[in-house]
């Protein structure tokens, strides 16, 4: 993922979570659909947004069926690396385990949470070293 890639507000977030999340490319009606409940929009306030998320390079809009689809530029793994790695620079000195101490010392994460991701690590290096042995 380029460094270039812009951050998302929440209301953005919510958003691109609705497309990323459909199958095929949505309309402005979709989505607003999509966020009742959550979000009181008009959907004069929605296409201004997806047309922030079009400017930042997160969304395309097809205009060639005569209404507008909306699909993703930005798949939601590559901009969540992204992001994780932004938030980890940022709050944590680009240190993993400065992340976990503090999530554990606040009690934010249990024992149980810390033995799986024992066991994910575990797991992932194990699957690694697998690799190397090709």
């Amino acid at each position: 993922m380029a460094d270039t890639i812009k951050k998302l507000g929440e209301a953005e977030l919510e958003i691109m979570q609705v497309i990323w999340d459909a199958e095929t490319a949505v309309t402005s009606n979709y989505i607003l659909k999509e966020l009742q409940g959550r979000r009181k929009w008009q959907l004069s306030t929605l296409m201004t947004s997806l047309t922030r998320l079009a400017d930042k390079g997160f969304v395309r809009c097809d205009r060639s069926t005569g209404s507008n689809l909306y699909s993703w530029l930005i798949s939601e793994r590559e901009y969540k690396a992204g992001a994780s790695r932004h938030f980890l620079e940022r709050l944590y000195d680009n240190s993993i385990q400065n992340l976990i101490a503090c999530l554990y010392d606040s009690k934010a994460i249990k024992s149980s949470d810390v033995e799986e991701l024992r066991e994910f690590l575990d797991r992932i290096e194990a699957e690694h070293a697998g690799e190397e042995d090709v």
